[in-house]
């Protein structure tokens, strides 16, 4: 942010001017912008050939780049950051898009994750984008654990919480494993576990282990480690990345190439690689983030842009989060207040009915 600020201080008021509506025209119709739509939409009376010295300029400094030889210019990524950073202008979302959202919050449903698969599938018609909802985990406390061996490359963690919920993991142990290893496992476990959350007892675990490690089989903390970072089997309470719409950007026009790009970026995601990503993206600052191309690893072979907020819980912890994929001309402006809307609204539902 303090970038942006600084070439913007360093630009003089024409320069802006020209920049702003640039950007805001390419945003519009994702074309390339020429000279004379500039010339007629500023607000001070200069020719064509003068408004051209201030896009190369702007190219110059990175912000601006021509398509073709004899195009308009488009903004390049870094020129789209400085806009979103230090010229976009937000307010709330208009009456429609938030009556959308509400209808799609409202209904009577007591499951939260049909509650999240419907938040998906509006937000993503509502932006006309790809919409991304990762649910959260269930996070009760635990009150037992237990390993059970299937056979030689297949286990059972069996996760008991005091609320009386019970779950059924599956996971790989290392080889060499035996009952006796599995049990010795559970017992050290069990005697850590009382009154912690998973993720409360992974990060002691791992504390444990490093301070113990001469106390408990080497096989047997590799299968502690391996089998609480387990979560292959899917259900409204695990982690689930909830991906809609992707139609919409396949649908668009473009060569072959940039919808393969995008196929593959889907690909990754139905895959659920890096899901824990966007919580770290997320928790990096408040609200709404933005990025933009290859700002984002999932997102740079594409060259998408993706509009990312936390949802919290009544503790205010993050459990979860939405966002939009969509082109990097995405209508900003638009965008960032639904997702930032729905991330509030979300976060209310799930503390409601937890």
């Amino acid at each position: 942010m303090t970038n942006a600020n600084t070439i913007l201080q360093d630009m003089n008021d024409r320069s802006r001017e020209v920049f702003r509506l640039l950007v805001e025209s390419y945003l519009d119709t994702g074309t390339p912008v020429g000279s004379r739509t500039l010339t007629r939409s500023l607000n001070e009376k200069v020719s064509a050939a003068t408004v051209r010295n201030v896009m190369q300029d702007l190219e110059y400094l990175g912000l601006l780049d021509s398509p073709h030889a004899s195009a308009g210019r488009v903004p390049t990524h870094m020129g789209l950051r400085l806009f979103v950073d230090g010229l976009l202008q937000m307010g709330d979302p208009n009456m429609q898009d938030r009556a959308r959202i509400d209808r799609t919050l409202g209904e009577s449903n007591s499951d939260v994750g049909g509650m999240l698969d419907r938040v998906g599938a509006a937000l993503s018609g509502v932006t006309q984008g790809a919409s991304l909802v990762l649910t959260p985990k269930y996070e009760a406390e635990l009150r037992h654990i237990e390993f059970v061996s299937l056979a030689q490359d297949r286990a059972l963690v069996v996760l008991v919480f005091s609320d009386g919920h019970v779950e059924n993991r599956l996971f790989t142990p290392p080889p060499g494993q035996t009952p006796s290893s599995m049990r010795e496992a559970a017992n050290f476990l069990n005697a850590l576990i009382e009154g912690r959350t998973l993720s409360e007892v992974r990060q002691d675990v791992q504390a444990e282990i490093n301070k113990r490690r001469q106390e408990i089989d080497t096989l047997a903390s590799d299968m502690i480690e391996s089998g609480l970072a387990a979560w292959e089997q899917d259900g409204n309470d695990q982690a689930r990345l909830i991906v809609r719409g992707r139609a919409n950007l396949l649908s668009e026009d473009g060569a072959p190439d940039e919808l393969e790009k995008i196929r593959t970026l889907f690909d990754d995601l139905e895959r659920k690689r890096d899901i824990a990503e966007f919580l770290e993206l997320t928790e990096e600052g408040d609200g709404v983030r933005i990025f933009i191309g290859s700002e984002n690893k999932l997102f740079s072979l594409s060259g998408s842009s993706l509009v990312v907020s936390p949802y919290m819980n009544a503790d205010r912890k993050i459990i979860g989060a939405v966002g939009v994929i969509g082109p990097t001309r995405l209508n900003y402006g638009r965008i960032v207040p639904i997702v930032d809307y729905t991330a509030q609204l979300v976060g209310k539902m799930v503390s409601d009915q937890s």
